[in-house]
C-alpha cells in the first residue's frame, strides 16, 4: 500500500547499524551533548540544520516514525539548546512528535538509527531514556499542565531553572490545554507555540481559524513590520525584537483578541520559526522576562523534504519508505482502517442515519473515504476525544447512528463520556477502536492493551472483535443495525489474514461464538486476531498427539457462557488467547464466569495475553517472543500443564 495514500506503519527491522557517517554529517557527528552545540560557530548552524534534516529522512526511511513534524522543528530545537541549559532547564514537548531533533542534540544521534526498535531510541520523550527528557508524552494536550507542575516544583524547591513548553497549534483543540491555561499564568515559564496548521491531519475548527487570523491580519502584520523597522533604525537590531512587547496591546485593538493575553501571559510573535538567529535572539530576550510568556512561531511541517512538505498528513507518522521518491512498499492487502472507512461509506448510502466522527485522525481511521462521499455527515472535532464522546451521545439522542472512530489508546480519554453520557442514557453509539492490541514500534503510549478492561465494566455495552476482515464487515453491519444501546468493536492496526469480505454482509447473533475446530484434550478460546495464533498452536499440539478445540470468541461482552460451560465440561484444560493485557481482559472475564461451581477443580484455565506492565516499543515479533505470546511458548506451557495432570 502506498504511503502517499494511506498512513500505515511498516514493521522495522532490529539492530540497524549507526547511520551517522562522520564524513557525510561532520557537524552533527560532533554533537554528543548540548554543550557541543553551543561551541559551534553561529555561521555553521544552517549547515547543521541541513545535516539534521537529511539524517532524519535517512533514518526514518528505514525505521518509520514521525517525520514531517520533526522536519519543521529543526531550527527551533537548535535555538532552544543554544539558549537554554538542559537538563537543568526543562523542555517539555507536547505529544512528542517534535522531539526527534531534541534527541539528536542530547546525546542520541549515534544510536538514532535504532529509533522505535526493541531496546533502541523511543519515538517519544522518555524520562527513563535521558535526563534531558523532562517529561514523557505520547498523547496531546499534556504539556501545559506538565510545564506548570515543573515550574511549581522549581519554585517550591527554591530553584531558578527555566521551564519551556513546546506545543503545536493543534494542542489547543484539547480541553486539558485550556484547563491548564486557566492556571499557567501564575508561574514564570515560556510557552513556544509552533504553528504549522497541522495535527495529524489539517487542523479544523474555530481555534485553527483563530490562529490563522492572528498570523495573517493585514493591519497588524503591516504595523508590526513597520514598527520593527523603525525600532531597528533608531535603536539597533538587538532592540528590534522588543517591538513584540510594544505591539502586544496594539494587536488587541487592530487584530483579533490574543487569547494568551486574556489568560495573563505576555504574547510575542508571530516569528519565523526557521530563522535560527531570530529565534535565538527572541529566546534570549524572553529568558530574562519575570512573567509567563508565549512565543508564537510559524513553521512548515515537512520543511526541507519535498514529499513531506507536499503530503504532511502522510508523513506525520509512517513506516519504511524510499527516501528518494517518498514512496512506501506497497501491500496487496487492505488494512482494517481502509475496510472500515469504505464499508461505513457504503452503508451510509442507504442509511441516512449514519454519521462518522473522529478526533484529528480521519486518515488513520480510514474515514477520508466517508468524508468525501458524505461530507455533511462527517465530523472531525480535532484532538478533543472527550467532546467527541458527548457529541456522539447527543447525535444518538436525536435518532442518528454515530460511529465514533478513535484509536484504542486515545479512546481512554473518552471513558467518562462512554460511561456517563452514552451508556447511562443507553444511547446507540457505535464505538470503533482502531489500533486495538499491541502498537509495536510506537511503544507504551500507543499500545491499545487496555480497552477491554475499561469497557467491559460499562453496564449494557456490547463489545466484540473480529478474527479477520470478512468477519469485521459482518460485525460493522451488525453494529449498523443494532439499536439497543452502546456497542463497541476493537480491531488491530494494519491488515489481517486477507479474508475477503462478502458482497452482502450478514447479521451476527449477539453473544454467539464460532467453533472452528473440535478436539478432546484442550480448548483454545481465542479473541480476534489471535485466532490465527490459536490455529498455529493447535497444529503444533497435534504433532505431540494433543487434539485442540478452537473457539473464535467474537464477543467480549456478552460472553458466550453456554459454549464456555460446554467446553469446560468436556476438556481438562481451557486456554484464552488475546491481544490485550491479561489483567481485566477477555481471559479475566472468562475466569470470573468460572468462579464457583461452573468449572470443577479437575479442570484448569490458562490465560495468554500481555503481562501487567507497560510494554516497551519494538517489533511485534520481538515483543511476542519476549513475552511468550508465540505458538511455541504457548504450546510449551500447555504441554507442561497437561503433563502435571
Amino acid at each position: 500500500m502506498c504511503s502517499l495514500c494511506h498512513n500505515e506503519y511498516v514493521e522495522s527491522s532490529e539492530n540497524t547499524p549507526s547511520l551517522l557517517d562522520t564524513e557525510r554529517f561532520p557537524l552533527l557527528a560532533q554533537i554528543a551533548s548540548p554543550a557541543d552545540l553551543k561551541a559551534l560557530d553561529t555561521a555553521d548552524l544552517p549547515a547543521l540544520a541541513a545535516e539534521m534534516r537529511t539524517y532524519l529522512v535517512e533514518v526514518i526511511s528505514r525505521t518509520g516514525g514521525h517525520l514531517a513534524s520533526n522536519l519543521g522543528a529543526v531550527e527551533l530545537s537548535i535555538a532552544l539548546h543554544r539558549v537554554f541549559d538542559t537538563p537543568e532547564d526543562k523542555i517539555v514537548f507536547d505529544v512528542g512528535h517534535q522531539s526527534y531533533v531534541h534527541k539528536l542534540l542530547t546525546g542520541r544521534a549515534e544510536n538514532f538509527s535504532t529509533l522505535r526498535q526493541h531496546g533502541g531510541v523511543s519515538g517519544f520523550p522518555c524520562r527513563d531514556e535521558s535526563e534531558h527528557d523532562a517529561f514523557g508524552a505520547g498523547h496531546a494536550g499534556t504539556a501545559f499542565s506538565a510545564a506548570l507542575g515543573l515550574a511549581v516544583g522549581r519554585d517550591l524547591h527554591g530553584g531558578d531553572e527555566h521551564v519551556i513548553c513546546v506545543a503545536g497549534d493543534a494542542t489547543f483543540t484539547c480541553g486539558v490545554s485550556f484547563e491548564a491555561l486557566n492556571n499557567v499564568a501564575t508561574r514564570k515559564l515560556i510557552l513556544v507555540l509552533n504553528d504549522n496548521e497541522w495535527a495529524i491531519t489539517k487542523n479544523v475548527g474555530a481555534i485553527a481559524r483563530y490562529f490563522n487570523r492572528l498570523t495573517t491580519h493585514p493591519t497588524y502584520v503591516s504595523l508590526r513590520e513597520k514598527t520593527a523597522q523603525f525600532v531597528e533604525r533608531t535603536a539597533g537590531k538587538q532592540t528590534r525584537n522588543l517591538v513584540h512587547k510594544v505591539t502586544a496591546g496594539v494587536k488587541n485593538i487592530l487584530a483579533p483578541s490574543v487569547i494568551f493575553e486574556d489568560f495573563g501571559m505576555r504574547y510575542y510573535g508571530p516569528v519565523d520559526g526557521h530563522n535560527i538567529d531570530a529565534l535565538v535572539e527572541m529566546l534570549q530576550f524572553l529568558k530574562q522576562q519575570p512573567d509567563p510568556v508565549v512565543l508564537h512561531i510559524i513553521t512548515q511541517k515537512g520543511k526541507g523534504y519535498e514529499p513531506a512538505a507536499q503530503h504532511p498528513a502522510t508523513f506525520h507518522g509512517l513506516g519504511k519508505f524510499d527516501p528518494d521518491s517518498g514512496l512506501s512498499p506497497c501491500s496487496a492487502l487492505p488494512t482494517y482502517s481502509q475496510i472500515f472507512g469504505e464499508t461505513l461509506a457504503r452503508f451510509a448510502r442507504d442509511d441516512k442515519r449514519l454519521v462518522a466522527i473522529t478526533a484529528a485522525m480521519s486518515t488513520g481511521t480510514g474515514l477520508t473515504t466517508f468524508e468525501k462521499e458524505h461530507p455533511d455527515r462527517f465530523f472531525d472535532v480535532g484532538i478533543a476525544e472527550e467532546h467527541a464522546g458527548v457529541f456522539a451521545a447527543a447525535l444518538a439522542a436525536r435518532e442518528l447512528k454515530p460511529f465514533l472512530a478513535i484509536y484504542s489508546t486515545f479512546m481512554q480519554r473518552t471513558y467518562d463520556m462512554i460511561l456517563h453520557d452514552i451508556a447511562l442514557q443507553n444511547l446507540n453509539v457505535a464505538l470503533c477502536l482502531d489500533r486495538a492490541g499491541l502498537s509495536a514500534d510506537d511503544g507504551p503510549t500507543h499500545h491499545g492493551l487496555y480497552d477491554i478492561a475499561y469497557l467491559r465494566t460499562v453496564p449494557g455495552l456490547v463489545h466484540m472483535q473480529p478474527k479477520d476482515e470478512a468477519e469485521f464487515t459482518d460485525m460493522l453491519w451488525t453494529m449498523a443495525n443494532y439499536s439497543d444501546g452502546p456497542i463497541a468493536i476493537r480491531y488491530p492496526r494494519g491488515a489481517g489474514t486477507g479474508a475477503k469480505p462478502a458482497e452482502t454482509p450478514k447479521l451476527l447473533e449477539i453473544g454467539k461464538s464460532e467453533i472452528l475446530r473440535e478436539g478432546a484434550d484442550v480448548a483454545l478460546i481465542a479473541l480476534g486476531n489471535m485466532v490465527a495464533l490459536a490455529e498455529e498452536v493447535a497444529d503444533t499440539l497435534k504433532t505431540h498427539g494433543i487434539e485442540a478445540t478452537i473457539v473464535n470468541a467474537r464477543w467480549i461482552k456478552p460472553l458466550d457462557t453456554a459454549v464456555l460451560d460446554e467446553y469446560a465440561a468436556r476438556h481438562p484444560l481451557i486456554c484464552t488467547i488475546e491481544d490485550h493485557c491479561v489483567v481485566g481482559g477477555f481471559g479475566a472475564a472468562v475466569a470470573e464466569h468460572f468462579v464457583g461451581d461452573t468449572i470443577d477443580s479437575s479442570r484448569q484455565l490458562l490465560r495468554f495475553g500481555w503481562p501487567d506492565k507497560f510494554i516497551e516499543h519494538g517489533s511485534l515479533s520481538a515483543l511476542r517472543e519476549k513475552y511468550h505470546l508465540t505458538a511455541s511458548a504457548i504450546t510449551e506451557k500447555i504441554l507442561a500443564t497437561l503433563k502435571q495432570k
